[in-house]
């Protein structure tokens, strides 16, 4: 058990070592592995291996992720064939590594010991299989990295395959520009060329497509990328101030190899990466038009033929967990029911009869029948507001979790009188719609706040009888439907509807997968913008007594925003865990 523990909290001390050198404590943490191309803004890191020996391995797996996102900056997609732009995609991960294990020795180890095991995976793949990542290996090869075993034979192979004739001009290029990301991706298209994957191209046509492409900005002209962070000069290190020194020299301890000193004094030094990186600057939350936003009726998205083929579908997922959820339902049920402490008022006029008091009949013929009434419970007094995550991030798996949970928790609550509501949040388009439109015909001023048009979804009003509501319910697997999510927002919608309510006690239920992100918001704010704003949200809904918040994470830890927050990972995991969570919710 304690090793379970220390693996526990060796997964949190590495999540938190990426957020520092990263430089963006604003990073999503997903327990999943992670992607060869990374995402901006976010980090997948599975649980520590059971063996000290794949230690390193599975730290480089962080590492690198953390370097994408301290070295990379957004650009848009040149027009490449997918084979071209795996390589493409794998020389610039290559170069945020190289960058990156300039820097942080202990990382570079990591990052070597994560390449050394990937090539074991795919040493017996076709050559063509190969490629993109033996790029990668054959750019650090030439930056002096030494590799044995697999990867030794990787880089052999891909130099005997595809550069029998080395180009030393090419090398030396792609040294000498690694700290400009804009110079050396024009390099790699003239590696790609090289390689003969770009013969579908003249090479005119790709100089106009990358001069055209956005990416193609002067470095100058180009203050933040997409995830707000601050594009790299040609001298990094240089430009770091005294205090970011003395970060760099703690993270460069920090990067000593786990096998240099035991797992507790890891996690102890990694618990100062929380407060390393600290942002100063917190611009205040501004919406650029609302004249584009939309409150809509779910059964307004989709026609009923589709509502009912999504509800079927929706049923199908339901199914196989069906006896467990209602075992579970009914335990709830009868546990709710419990509390509700039954009290009568007797001798009316009217009313149930009261069957305890007829033998006045007989001994007292003159007195009158008497009934009874049952009174109003206190407790039946309760709505509950459902807001569930709608983004692109729930597609597959999550969006499943999420409708099940609604179907359960709603059906459940129902059926003990409670009243309920579910809402839905998303945005109209991705990167922007008819808003950045308009803030674009407006000249695009700077710093111009949420620049998106949001999508509220009512897929079930608090008035409105479960039986008739839930054949939309599948609307939430809508093709299409999912796209980005600016979380504050909807709370705050959700919270003002609920406050509107006669009951006296409001309960909202938030069901998400992590932090608030759309791109064409934070590709011109603040890095922080939505989550500042989210966590505004949360405190001032918190602080108030008038609604109770619990957050669902799926598959994601959320209690980094709420204070009170669960985990569900798994379908098998919903009717226990919100039992015993809704059950703790009803106790007071």
């Amino acid at each position: 058990m304690a090793w379970v523990k220390d693996r526990e909290n060796l997964h949190i001390a590495a999540i938190s070592s990426v957020k520092a050198i990263s430089k963006k404590r604003e990073l999503s943490a997903k327990n999943t592995p992670s992607n060869r191309s990374p995402n901006l803004g976010e980090v997948s890191l599975i649980s520590a291996p059971r063996s000290s020996v794949k230690i390193d391995a599975w730290r480089g797996e962080g590492d690198f992720q953390a370097f994408w996102n301290l070295y990379h900056q957004k650009l848009d997609d040149l027009p490449l064939k997918k084979e071209a732009r795996e390589v493409f995609k794998e020389l610039e991960l290559s170069r945020v590594e190289i960058l990156g294990g300039n820097k942080y020795k202990g990382s570079k180890k990591n990052i070597t010991a994560h390449i050394e095991q990937k090539s074991s995976e795919l040493v017996n793949e076709k050559i063509q299989t190969q490629l993109p990542f033996a790029a990668n290996l054959w750019l650090k090869h030439i930056n002096g990295y030494k590799f044995s075993g697999d990867a030794k034979l990787i880089v052999s192979n891909f130099i005997k395959v595809f550069l029998p004739q080395e180009n030393q001009v090419l090398q030396e290029k792609f040294i000498q520009k690694l700290k400009d990301q804009k110079a050396f991706e024009k390099e790699s298209l003239n590696f790609l060329r090289q390689l003969n994957l770009l013969k579908e191209h003249s090479n005119e046509d790709m100089e106009e497509s990358y001069e055209d492409s956005p990416g193609s900005m002067d470095q100058d002209d180009a203050e933040l990328s997409e995830s707000g962070m601050e594009v790299e000069s040609e001298n990094i290190s240089e430009s770091l101030d005294p205090a970011e020194e003395a970060d760099d020299d703690l993270l460069q301890e920090a990067s000593v190899s786990i096998d240099d000193k035991s797992i507790e004094e890891e996690i102890e030094l990694s618990g100062a990466y929380k407060d390393i990186v600290e942002e100063n600057t917190k611009i205040p939350y501004t919406i650029f038009t609302t004249q584009y936003d939309e409150t809509i009726e779910a059964k307004e998205l989709t026609t009923k033929e589709e509502a009912l083929r999504l509800r079927n579908q929706l049923d199908q997922l339901i199914k196989p967990h069906l006896t467990t959820i209602g075992k579970l339902a009914n335990r709830l049920q009868r546990l709710l029911l419990s509390k509700q402490n039954t009290s009568w008022n007797f001798n009316l006029e009217e009313g149930l009869l009261d069957t305890a008091r007829l033998s006045r009949v007989v001994t007292e013929p003159g007195a009158p029948l008497s009934f009874k009434v049952e009174s109003e419970k206190e407790f039946k007094n309760t709505v509950v507001s459902l807001l569930i995550d709608n983004s692109g991030s729930m597609r597959g798996r999550s969006i499943s979790l999420a409708a099940i949970c609604a179907d359960l928790i709603g059906s459940t609550l129902e059926r003990c009188s409670i009243k309920t509501e579910i809402l839905g949040f998303t945005t109209k388009n991705w990167k922007g719609g008819d808003s950045k439109v308009f803030w674009q015909s407006q000249g695009s001023p700077s710093n111009p706040g949420r620049l998106n048009d949001i999508r509220h979804i009512i897929f079930k009003h608090a008035d409105n009888s479960w039986r008739r509501a839930r054949k939309y319910f599948g609307v939430m697997l809508r093709e299409g439907l999912l796209k980005e999510n600016i979380d504050g927002e909807a709370l705050s919608w959700s919270f003002q509807r609920l406050i509107k309510r006669p009951e006296e006690r409001k309960i909202l239920i938030v069901i998400s997968d992590g932090a608030p992100v759309d791109d064409s918001t934070l590709s011109t704010n603040h890095s922080l913008f939505l989550d500042d704003h989210l966590r505004n949200i949360i405190d001032s809904i918190e602080d108030d007594n008038h609604v109770e918040l619990l957050a669902i994470g799926i598959g994601h830890d959320v209690s980094k925003y709420y204070k009170r927050a669960i985990t569900i990972n798994r379908a098998e995991e919903l009717g226990e865990v919100l039992l015993e969570e809704l059950t703790d919710l009803f106790k007071n």
